[in-house]
């Protein structure tokens, strides 16, 4: 099997910084950081390209560098369901590149995007020798874990507005009280991962941009305040 490629002094520079800042790995020791360097390959999808298909060997980690990636899964009549949206400081494909099955889901470049990919063959030896990285791994499958559970309890239990609060509300990534920004998210996109239609999601989006709650742009939501949607997300109440 040949070995890591010798990239050039810039690209290492380049991909040396992303590592180092990406949360998964921040805090690891430079040399730690210098021996992924030549496991990491930069990759560039643009939107709507797809980065693994169910089925695919689960050989292979990524780390996006910028841009988004949904998780979906597909059924034989089309419908599509988004289970989850990763993006830039985030990495995803860890289980099948654990176990070496094959992928559980269909990875789409949801946004123009860059990606870190380390083959497996290169990663599992090197988790070997870092178990705090190991650790961090463990953190992130239980973090999936719950994630999913909430998903199935808010699909069993809350109503269409409150599963649609809960998602705004986990999807935006700034802290409440910082400067609004946008969600870059499609209203099908959100329509698929609550389980409903675009014209259901369209319909209470307006309701709340009349109320002042969220600001609809092409392509993107801006939640204005949080307040009433953390009413919904825990009452499941309808709010008009």
């Amino acid at each position: 099997m040949p070995g890591p490629e010798s990239p050039s002094p810039s690209l290492t520079g380049k991909r040396f910084s992303v590592l180092r800042d990406h949360p998964f790995f921040h805090g690891m020791e430079s040399s730690a950081i210098d021996q992924l360097c030549r496991y990491a390959q930069s990759r560039k999808f643009k939107r709507g390209a797809t980065v693994v298909s169910k089925g695919d060997p689960g050989d292979a980690l990524f780390a996006v560098v910028s841009g988004t990636v949904k998780m979906s899964v597909s059924s034989v009549t089309g419908r599509s369901v988004i289970l989850n949206l990763v993006g830039a400081g985030e990495i995803f494909g860890e289980i099948a590149m654990l176990d070496g099955l094959a992928r559980t889901t269909d990875a789409i470049a949801n946004t123009d995007c860059e990606l870190l990919v380390i083959d497996r063959r290169d990663f599992i030896p090197f988790l070997k020798t870092h178990p705090a990285l190991s650790m961090k791994l463990i953190e992130l499958l239980c973090a999936r874990l719950r994630q999913s559970s909430g998903q199935i309890e808010q699909i069993i239990l809350q109503t269409l507005p409150g599963r649609l609060a809960s998602t705004l509300i986990r999807l935006n990534k700034n802290p409440q009280g910082s400067a609004a920004h946008p969600i870059a998210i499609t209203q099908q996109a959100i329509a698929e991962m609550i389980g409903t239609t675009r014209e259901s999601v369209n319909k209470q989006l307006s309701i709340w941009a009349t109320n002042k709650w969220v600001q609809l742009e092409h392509g993107a939501i801006i939640v204005l305040d949080y307040r009433p949607l953390e009413v919904l997300a825990s009452t499941a109440g309808w709010i008009e």
